[in-house]
């Protein structure tokens, strides 16, 4: 059975929809679009962003509870999950055609823009308050975590997890040369758009198959290009941590 895909009509279709439930919902006290859709660079693929103010603090549960039975009712909502960021609840769909339907709520007195893709419909808005990106230390830091367990996972022929963790380097350390080059590093949205020579050198780093020396292989890939990275960002730092990580790459592959 073919699986069906929403069209980039039927999403603005429901985005306009919901848009008007807002308008006729007296306890939503402003709208906005955010996304891809408020930076006009959707393509066929982008979903539905969109934020709300509720009156009080008190209506969110029952805004909550009213809007996802909305979805469900009306849009053919499969499933849903929450994300909670700050005094935000992102509530977000899977629709039956596989479209994605992100739905942020928040009382009034905080309904802002959190970051540029914000483009208020009706209502009042709050100063924007922008999220600080991430920092190069927090990524670095992140990256030796994940080096460390992989070494452990290589050492204990746990095959699948030191699969995870080596891509749990790769993934830090790709987020830091975005960051270097002045890209977005959270959820690899700026690794597409990294020169070629850059993102290239993680390729190796790849695991091809669960076995411990292919592993170990791509371990030894993903420590180099995370040491070319610190260095190009913190040459200091590389110096004091390139033995320790290069020296987790040779642990024996028995535990001691």
């Amino acid at each position: 059975m073919e699986t069906p895909v929403f069209t980039p009509d039927e999403r603005d279709y429901l985005r306009s929809s919901l848009l008007e439930f807002a308008r006729n919902d007296h306890r939503i006290t402003g709208a906005a679009i955010t996304g891809s859709a408020a930076a006009a660079r959707e393509d066929e693929w982008s979903d539905v962003d969109l934020a709300f103010g509720v009156a009080a603090t008190d209506d969110l549960p029952n805004v909550l509870a009213d809007w996802t039975a909305h979805m469900y009712d009306h849009y053919d909502a499969l499933h849903h999950l929450d994300v909670i960021a700050g005094a935000w609840t992102y509530r977000v769909f899977i629709l039956a055609n596989t479209l994605q339907v992100d739905l942020a709520f928040v009382v009034e007195t905080e309904f802002r823009a959190l970051g540029p893709t914000f483009g208020l419909v009706f209502g009042k808005v709050k100063e924007p308050r922008h999220a600080s990106p991430p920092q190069g230390v927090a990524i670095m830091g992140m990256a030796w975590l994940y080096a460390l367990h992989a070494r452990s996972c290589i050492a204990r022929r746990k095959l699948w997890q030191a699969e995870y963790m080596i891509s749990g380097v790769r993934d830090n350390a790709l987020a830091l040369a975005c960051l270097r080059h002045g890209l977005p590093a959270a959820q690899g949205r700026g690794m597409d758009l990294l020169p070629t020579g850059v993102a290239s050198q993680f390729e190796a780093s790849l695991v091809g198959r669960l076995d411990i020396t292919e592993l170990s292989r791509a371990f030894k890939a993903v420590i180099q290009g995370l040491l070319r990275e610190i260095r190009d960002t913190d040459t200091e730092l590389a110096g004091r941590l390139e033995a320790t990580l290069i020296a987790l790459t040779e642990t024996p592959a028995e535990p001691r």
